[in-house]
């Protein structure tokens, strides 16, 4: 980087790349998603390092909205059934631990769908369906897809598009943010 540029301008260039990957997400992919969660008994999330942090963030939401919600790897999560869904996330789609996540759960016949940037990647391939989102991964150290460093964009947006995922979901339930608030965390 040679220019430094104001907060203010990074913090535009932050906005416009999300608003950016916003106009090229594919509804269907979305639709697939929001079926799958109302669908599924349980709901387990994987991800690494700052996706796994969006993943998360989604987790309690949909927590709140009633789902029953596990993050694999935590100590209370149990095991992966048929009619469950793991939803994974990897921009490169190569990260070894939600692959081997991706593996254990189709052998239990769970549904899986995977928000990557590869929709080519073994990732993508594994999983019942994909949320495609053209962002730059961990290792793009151009400038042509993101002015971010590495997954930054990725990890943004998977976030903005769970949370927009969330709020669909919480309309279609009419409830109140009353109605939501007994479930949020009280021992903080």
């Amino acid at each position: 980087m040679n220019k430094k540029n104001s907060t203010k301008e990074n913090l535009e260039t932050i906005l416009n790349e999300n608003l950016k990957l916003a106009d090229q997400i594919n509804q269907q992919e979305i639709d697939a998603l929001i079926h799958e969660i109302k669908a599924a008994k349980r709901i387990f999330i994987m991800a690494a390092g700052r996706s796994g942090l969006a993943l998360k963030m989604a987790a309690m939401r949909f927590m709140h909205l009633g789902y029953h919600v596990y993050v694999v790897g935590e100590i209370i999560t149990p095991a992966i059934l048929e009619g469950d869904l793991l939803l994974v996330a990897s921009g490169s789609g190569t990260t070894s631990s939600v692959l081997s996540a991706v593996e254990k759960a189709k052998t239990q016949k769970a549904k899986v769908i995977a928000i990557t940037a590869d929709a080519k990647s073994r990732l993508a391939q594994s999983s019942d369906n994909i949320l495609l989102v053209n962002a730059a991964t961990k290792t793009d150290f151009g400038i042509s897809v993101s002015k971010q460093y590495a997954g930054s964009l990725f990890e943004q947006f998977t976030l903005f598009i769970l949370e927009s995922i969330f709020m669909s979901l919480w309309q279609e339930s009419g409830l109140t943010k009353e109605d939501l608030w007994p479930k949020h965390a009280n021992l903080e």
